[in-house]
């Protein structure tokens, strides 16, 4: 399943277009929140996707009955740019385990892309709904990589993939590594544009270094 949020006519629009508008982009804190709403809404989007279950709340005055989720989802996310938006996420889903994954893009001599999985921080996800988010869905190779070095934690229930920005090259890449396995794929907004650098156009520009200032790279 693929969902695109920005299809649909939302306050989430206006978030994306500040995101990519280069005024709004010099206010870093308000770039870094819009990413964390984004991620709240999206959450809340997941949210009607899990199992519920009935539960007796006692309140002052008697006995409601109320329809809660059986388990929160393990929430992951990319550093750096994913961090907001875990942050949002983590808001509404207030009880769910962490995970972080590092990649890293370097480019060969010859122009091509390589990119490695670095580091991963997560706990058990056997059997569970698990989410993994990242600001941007270019090429979709450094999401792959995450998902399948995740599966060395276990084998989730069901994995929802989270982008805010991605290309239609990279959707339809996972789609075809993905296929056979239970993922659903999130979008804020899908771009027609990938560049041979893997650069999403028109996109946004580098999350990163829009949320939390520029990197050197060593």
């Amino acid at each position: 399943m693929i969902t695109i949020l920005n299809k649909s006519n939302s306050i989430f629009n206006q978030y994306i277009a500040e995101i990519r508008d280069q005024q709004v982009q010099q206010d870093s804190f308000r770039f870094r929140r819009n990413l964390e709403r984004m991620g709240e809404i999206i959450a809340y989007e997941i949210s009607k996707t899990l199992t519920f279950q009935t539960k007796q709340i006692n309140t002052p005055l008697g006995v409601a009955e109320e329809n809660t989720p059986v388990e929160m989802p393990v929430i992951t996310s990319m550093l750096r740019a994913g961090l907001p938006i875990h942050q949002g996420m983590l808001s509404v889903f207030d009880k769910s385990s962490n995970g972080f994954i590092t990649t890293f893009r370097n480019y060969e001599k010859d122009g091509t892309l390589q990119i490695s999985l670095e580091y991963i921080s997560c706990p058990v996800i056997d059997k569970k709904v698990l989410i993994i988010a990242d600001a941007m869905l270019a090429s979709g190779s450094s999401m792959e990589l995450a998902y399948h070095g995740l599966l060395e934690k276990g084998t989730p229930q069901h994995t929802h993939i989270v982008a805010l920005i991605a290309s239609r090259e990279g959707v339809e890449y996972l789609r075809k590594k993905l296929s056979e396995l239970k993922v659903s794929i999130w979008v804020g907004a899908l771009d027609d544009e990938l560049t041979v650098k893997s650069f999403i156009v028109p996109g946004l520009g580098d999350a990163g270094d829009l949320a939390y200032g520029e990197k050197l790279t060593f």
